[in-house]
């Protein structure tokens, strides 16, 4: 999957480099809310289907919050943090690594809001993040703790990085990643937008 949407990125590079004026890719730009609202219904279906969803979270009340809660915090303020060091504002920064991971729907969000150019550089953070997540989970679980795993992996944790959960972590851990990433995916839109219009 990780493979596959970096193809698409390159493809998508050359096309609007070379590629010919197409009027599929104007009808996708004039139809952008669009493909954001089914994407956020595919979220919905996700979120649907995970049966158990509302038994686990009668289990472990308000613990099963204390994940999100601090991915969301800490995606934030380092993502102000880098936002000094590079010299972007700090509410496109915030907005950018509130992303969480799930780099389709938050670089096309912010795309939306703050231009093509900070759309871009919120998919390709997003998208490393998911990489880097993935490849180091196994470092994180034998050095800090399954929880660390799941806090890297962000919005990510319910689905592209969840093998390597079940692999490198416990059975808990991974009942709250797959809570984790449920709640963070449907978070994200709100987030961006709280941060973008807010901060």
């Amino acid at each position: 999957m990780v493979l596959f949407a970096l193809a698409a990125l390159g493809l998508g590079i050359g096309y609007g480099l070379w590629g010919p004026d197409w009027g599929l890719v104007d009808w996708l730009a004039a139809n952008s809310d669009y493909i954001l609202y089914l994407l956020m219904f595919s979220v919905g279906i996700s979120v649907g289907m995970h049966h158990g969803l509302w038994n686990k979270l009668k289990q472990y009340h308000i613990k099963i919050l204390v994940v999100p809660a601090g991915i969301v915090v800490g995606s934030m303020l380092g993502g102000i943090l880098c936002g000094l060091l590079t010299g972007h504002p700090p509410n496109e920064s915030a907005a950018a690594a509130c992303g969480l991971g799930w780099y389709s729907l938050a670089g096309a969000t912010l795309g939306k809001l703050a231009g093509a150019q900070m759309g871009s550089i919120t998919f390709l953070s997003n998208l490393m993040r998911e990489i880097f997540s993935f490849f180091s989970i196994a470092w994180l679980s034998k050095h800090l703790n399954a929880y660390s795993c799941i806090a890297a992996a962000g919005a990510t944790s319910e689905d592209t990085t969840l093998p390597m959960m079940i692999r490198y972590t416990n059975d808990e851990a991974v009942v709250f990643s797959v809570m984790n990433g449920v709640i963070c995916s449907a978070l994200v839109p709100v987030l961006i937008s709280f941060c973008y219009r807010i901060l």
